[in-house]
């Protein structure tokens, strides 16, 4: 490896080069530059490095770093000479760094384009990911400092740093000479290289989120002497769920003669304990946590959940305390949930963890559910039990993760679990706030692509101790992108756990259309009429009669599964009453059969529960009955394994429910408790079972198809996703160039109308040429040299796009008519200069639309369409894709908004343009997609007529791009 000149002079040290990664096997490391001061550090790591690994770093052997050595390695100008360490625990665990070169290899500065590079990794953390890690991160900075290529010299048995470089996914030569292996890598990403980097962060989130919830031993620390308080509680759950691996107790108070407590081994600090820990569970104050999280770090523990309260919820000095938490338990390379966590579960039978507040374990199921806060937590659960502290076998859980604050550990690193998850089908989440909506986004998108995916979303104010990225989008915005993604949006927890029983339990539909039969031709109304609300296509209900026996219950819905008109089927039920009335059980059994029958369509019944029926069809689903309230379900041989679930009232438990406090808290009151008889525990359902959901209330049912219909079509649609077009007329290299000189005037600009016709021209977007009018002189000669007949406009910005209030005149046919129009302007809205008219060609007439894109610094680049006019204003009628987009979301895009009738026809009128919109539209995505300096584009009005669409105006702005985004090196939140 050569080696360049000292630098010239020192620089500014990059702060915003830091960042924390996960590994590949979930572990963290932090990434930051090399300065003078880690001399030491350096000098050490050397010193663990093997011998082999020396000699593949400098092809010859090299025991030691000289002086000279330390001082070039620690000495950068951060430009032409960086360097780059991942530490864990202050320590370095490897390094790199790259040299530029110019011709012939020599030193060089900008403008030379080309650096050498080269790694060492500590032997103990090989295999790891960490040289991957760090090339993500230097090819970052190389790119920021001018640099297009690297280039690399590897001996041919150092097949792991071969393979480091063949694997990143960028396009790449490779030549043997000398007996070493030289690459060059093009540093410009590629789609292999993004998918490269995406794949490994979803393997390394998921393995770390994999040891939290899977750890083969669990230490509970703050275990109180006496019974109560939070950790005695916990180590109570724990042991009472059959954890399969090995659990500790931990508190200083305990006596040095202490063996154990409640049967489980106990000891006075975590390092006592002579065997490793994957998982410590902290339930001490929070002047207490730095200390017990220093004791975990050194004893090698691999993650925490923290229960303890007092941290960002409580106000800046619980925030600064929280950021504390995160970067001591991040050098250290252990993950965090919480804090403020209401804990974590697992009901797989090699596992049977539940490291939470919950006094009694789940029943096994394949529903994921993540919430934030306690309270939701609690509440999410509580849908789940039979009773205040029992578990119901209607929905089964296999992963539940309550984050608390969520400081480390979110959403979206849970969802890359349960992506490739087998024991998990479903995914319920409730989300109070998005950390990082363009991520979340992009996760959503392939998880629901494999599974359900079902969210409830705050309202867009994060709780305190929630850090969220500023956002200048509506919520509704937020919400719609979502469900562009393919997550189904509902508003409560009930809808969430009644979408959650369907899909868990129940095959998609495979379109809109609903048969609805049963004994009660009111409920059957009803339910017709939530379809047709809910976008579905009914068809006229089947009316039984009260007297319907369960023989004709199972010969209708025979019938309407066979009919190949139906997609899926509503049961409407009412109990009978009379000596002659069909038993509740024989009802069940009856709608069983029938549906095992035909497996393929969902079946969902609709009941009024009276008597007994409640208890036969929860008795059939191997439920318990509830509260009128509750969703029950019945059991339907065929499909895979597995339950469902309840959906409970409506109305979440209080605030302060999900809130621990350091002081200890009270359990969850269990039926016992309360006073009252429990009733028996139900009997677990066969294996191969399938559940048919039924809902007290037929427009949940409803609602809950109608998101599964909407989700089925989605899928449908996600597997061919269509394509992002090529244009031959589009300049991407001259739009850089102008871009570039434009932003070397200013730091954000919006630029004039002459350049932004410039700039979109090389996108092959034509605006309509406009000339000023200062005087009624000036105005005849604009329309002379645009031809009659034109249009006058004031563009001063209080009157920019508002026809409504008259500062527009269009068709004028002659100059008399121009000058007078012209006069009435001005007498109406003020001086020439004031107005700023303009002079415009006539464009065909159309339907006037806009388009707008913009960058919006928590969800990325987003395009919007709407039509033009203060109605569309008014109802907030726009439509919203992520860029870039395809030729099928534009063209779903243009159908989106609730006045796009009038774009097809509408009582008669001539169809617009719609591929020329379209057309449109995605060329003004590949101008933001391909520009990220581009922040915010406006084309207002465009006229979409006939034939053709016309830009009648256009503003654009410039910003320097962010230096790290989505597409950059893999980062963990900072903090």
């Amino acid at each position: 490896m050569r080696t360049s000149a000292e630098p010239q002079g020192r620089y500014e040290y990059p702060a915003h080069w830091e960042a924390d990664v996960v590994l590949r096997d979930g572990g963290t490391a932090r990434i930051r530059p090399i300065t003078v001061d880690d001399a030491d550090r350096l000098v050490h790591f050397y010193e663990q490095v093997s011998d082999e690994s020396k000699y593949y770093r400098f092809f010859a052997p090299y025991p030691r770093l000289s002086a000279k050595d330390v001082h070039r390695f620690t000495h950068h100008d951060f430009v032409d000479r960086v360097g780059l360490a991942a530490t864990v625990g202050g320590e370095f665990i490897a390094t790199v760094r790259y040299d530029r070169i110019g011709a012939g290899g020599a030193p060089a500065s900008g403008p030379a384009d080309e650096a050498e590079v080269a790694f060492l990794v500590q032997d103990a953390h090989q295999g790891r990911g960490v040289a991957s890690a760090l090339l993500e991160h230097i090819a970052a900075v190389a790119r920021e400092r001018g640099i297009r290529r690297f280039a690399a010299e590897v001996l041919p048995a150092n097949t792991k740093m071969i393979k480091v470089f063949t694997d990143a996914g960028y396009t790449q030569k490779r030549s043997f000479e000398d007996g070493v292996v030289r690459l060059e890598l093009d540093l410009e990403p590629t789609d292999r290289a993004l998918a490269v980097q995406h794949a490994r962060e979803q393997r390394a989130e998921a393995r770390s989120v994999q040891r939290l919830l899977a750890p083969g031993s669990v230490a509970v620390i703050g275990v109180g002497r006496a019974l109560g308080g939070v950790g005695r509680g916990v180590l109570a759950n724990i042991r009472d769920a059959g954890y399969a691996g090995r659990l500790y107790a931990v508190n200083r108070a305990f006596p040095a003669d202490l063996a154990e407590v409640d049967g489980v081994a106990a000891y006075r600090c975590v390092r006592d304990v002579g065997a490793p820990v994957d998982l410590a569970v902290v339930a001490v104050p929070a002047e207490h946590v730095p200390a017990v999280v220093a004791e975990c770090g050194e004893h090698g523990v691999q993650g925490i959940v923290v229960l303890s309260a007092g941290y960002a919820e409580s106000g800046p000095e619980g925030k600064e305390r929280q950021r504390a938490l995160v970067q001591q338990a991040r050098a250290y390379g252990m993950r965090i949930i919480g804090p403020n966590a209401f804990g974590v579960i697992n009901t797989a039978p090699d596992v049977r963890l539940n490291a939470s507040l919950a006094p009694e374990m789940p029943r096994p199921g394949r529903i994921g559910m993540f919430a934030q806060s306690g309270a939701i937590g609690i509440a999410l659960l509580s849908r789940l039990h039979r009773r205040g502290g029992g578990v119901t076998g209607v929905t089964g859980v296999s992963t539940f993760v309550s984050a608390g604050n969520r400081a480390d550990v979110s959403g979206n690193d849970v969802l890359q679990y349960w992506y490739e998850d087998p024991d998990t089908d479903v995914v319920l989440m409730y989300l109070e706030s998005i950390g990082n909506p363009r991520k979340f986004t992009r996760l959503a998108r392939r998880t629901a692509a494999a599974k359900p995916l079902v969210v409830v979303q705050g309202t867009g104010t994060a709780p305190q101790g929630h850090a969220v990225r500023a956002t200048r989008l509506p919520h509704a915005t937020v919400s719609a992108l979502l469900r562009q993604a393919g997550v189904i949006r509902v508003d409560t927890i009930t809808e969430l756990v009644d979408a959650g029983l369907l899909l868990a339990r129940q095959p998609l539909p495979a379109g809109p259309r609903v048969a609805i039969l049963g004994n009660s031709e009111s409920l059957g109304v009803l339910t017709y009429d939530r379809c047709i609300a809910e976008g579905l296509r009914p068809s006229r209900p089947l009316d039984l009669t009260t007297g319907a026996t369960p023989e004709d219950f199972h010969r209708a819905l025979s019938a309407a599964l066979a009919d190949e008109t139906n997609d899926s089927v509503v049961v409407t039920a009412i109990p009978a009453i009379g000596e002659a009335s069909p038993g509740d059980a024989e009802l069940a059994e009856a709608l069983r059969s029938a549906a095992a029958r035909v497996p393929g369509k969902p079946v969902l019944v609709v009941h009024v529960e009276l008597g007994g029926l409640a208890e036969a069809l929860s008795a059939a689903a191997s439920t318990a009955p509830q509260a009128a309230d509750r969703a029950l379900s019945v059991e339907v041989t065929a499909g895979t394994a597995g339950t469902a679930g309840t959906a409970g009232e409506e109305k979440p438990p209080t605030a302060g429910a999900g809130k621990l406090s350091t002081a200890g808290a009270e359990r969850a009151p269990t039926a016992e408790s309360a006073g009252t008889t429990p009733p028996p525990a139900p009997p677990t359902p066969p294996e191969g079972t399938r559940l048919i959901p039924a809902y007290p209330a037929a427009e949940r049912a409803v609602r809950a198809l109608a998101e599964a219909v909407r989700y089925g079509q989605w899928r449908r649609e996600a597997a061919e996703p269509g394509r992002v077009p090529e244009y031959e007329d589009i300049d991407e290299k001259g739009a850089a160039r102008l871009i570039g000189e434009l932003l070397e005037r200013g730091e954000g600009l919006t630029i004039s109308d002459a350049q932004t016709c410039e700039l979109l021209a090389k996108y092959g977007i034509r605006v309509r040429r406009a000339l000023p009018a200062p005087t009624p002189d000036a105005a005849a000669d604009a329309a002379r040299a645009l031809g009659y007949p034109v249009a006058l406009k004031a563009t001063a910005p209080h009157l920019r796009h508002r026809a409504d209030l008259g500062g527009v005149r269009l068709d004028l046919a002659d100059e008399d008519q121009l000058r007078r129009v012209y006069a009435e302007l001005t007498e109406l809205f003020g001086k020439p200069e004031e107005i700023r008219p303009v002079v415009q060609g006539m464009a065909p007439r159309g339907v006037d639309t806009v388009v707008r894109a913009v960058i919006d610094p928590a969800a990325g680049a987003v395009l919007s369409f709407g039509l033009a006019g203060a109605a569309s204003q008014l109802l907030d009628d726009t439509a919203h894709r992520l860029i870039p987009v395809t030729d099928r979301e534009a063209t779903s895009l243009v159908r989106a908004i609730r006045t796009a009738p009038l774009l097809f026809g509408w009582r008669g009128s001539t169809p617009v343009d719609s591929p020329a919109l379209e057309e449109l539209l995605l060329r003004v995505s590949r101008l933001v997609d391909d520009h990220p300096e581009v922040v915010a584009v406006t084309l207002e009005p465009v006229v979409v007529a006939p034939h053709g669409a016309s830009v009648l105006g256009a503003t654009v702005r410039l910003a320097p791009p962010p230096a790290r985004d989505d597409h950059g090196p893999r980062t963990m939140p900072a903090y």
